[in-house]
């Protein structure tokens, strides 16, 4: 058999029915990953799973894909592209993100999620979601926040509470993303409930579509990262200075992947691509940002 199997494929390998084997995956119960609309299964991920169901002695934990999964961002995307790391990229969302590191289905989280009760950022999510397990947190960058608004900003728009004015056309975020997380706990401080603000239908997925809606006028104002209002010549204005972090079990750490990618990022090449970009600082790249 291959070493990665369709759903026909490993449902015949484990003697399920497809419909069994396809709820496992969807609730997260069985080594699988969602790419372009099909489930697949890594061969020998099943086998250690299927020995660990059945209780034998000294049954390894199955090894997660080489996915980082979790919030989208631009740097670490063309990073992940020119560094040759062999990671494959799965933007689902911070918590989603960390959801998938949880069970098993990703090698590491991307990150930005803030604690509203002590201001600190990404730990006590994974805290919660690793309930005990050992993991760390690698600082990826500080990055900017805030308003992406049409070019000279016509409407003069300055903070979080300025999105709830009466017709504003505003582009979010799905709800388990950072930005989202993010921009409620602003107006939560405002004084102002998500019902009031005039989102779009239909949410955007990534940081690039934030910019996309606002540039081609299908939106009067989006939040998001200033790298993305930069590249489309939009106007930004910044709300708060977040810690991007990438989370994963501490022997992932030495994984040839990861420090592949890390080891990539700490070149001049990536430096002045991050400069380029803006809103970036990227001087603690690398560094412990927590250790549980």
């Amino acid at each position: 058999m291959p070493d990665v199997l369709t759903l026909r494929e490993a449902a015949a390998f484990l003697r399920l029915s497809e419909r069994a084997l396809y709820d496992l995956a969807r609730g997260r119960r069985v080594p699988s990953v969602q790419l372009g609309g099909k489930w697949l299964f890594p061969r020998d991920l099943l086998d250690r799973w299927l020995r660990a169901q059945a209780g034998l002695p000294g049954a390894p934990a199955p090894e997660p894909p080489p996915i980082l999964a979790g919030s989208h961002d631009p740097l670490l995307d063309w990073a992940v592209r020119q560094s040759g790391c062999g990671l494959a990229l799965r933007s689902v969302g911070s918590l989603d993100g960390i959801a998938a590191l949880a069970s098993g289905e990703a090698m590491a989280a991307a990150m930005h999620l803030p604690d509203p009760d002590t201001g600190a950022w990404n730990e006590p999510a994974a805290r919660e979601a690793m309930r005990g397990r050992g993991v760390v947190g690698i600082t990826w960058a500080w990055r900017e926040q805030g308003l992406i608004l049409p070019a000279s900003n016509p409407l003069a728009l300055a903070s979080a509470a300025d999105l709830a004015r009466l017709g504003l056309r505003v582009v979010g975020r799905q709800n388990r993303a950072g930005s989202h997380v993010l921009l409620t706990h602003l107006l939560t401080e405002a004084g102002i409930r998500l019902d009031q603000i005039g989102f779009l239908p239909e949410p955007a997925l990534a940081e690039d579509e934030v910019a996309a809606a606002v540039a081609e006028d299908r939106a009067d104002a989006g939040f998001g990262i200033r790298a993305e209002a930069s590249a489309r010549g939009l106007h930004f204005v910044p709300l708060v200075r977040e810690r991007f972090d990438l989370v994963m079990a501490h022997r992932h750490f030495f994984a040839p992947a990861i420090q592949s990618l890390l080891g990539f990022a700490r070149g001049e090449a990536f430096a002045a691509r991050a400069a380029r970009m803006g809103g970036y600082a990227v001087e603690e790249l690398g560094r412990v940002a927590f250790n549980l």
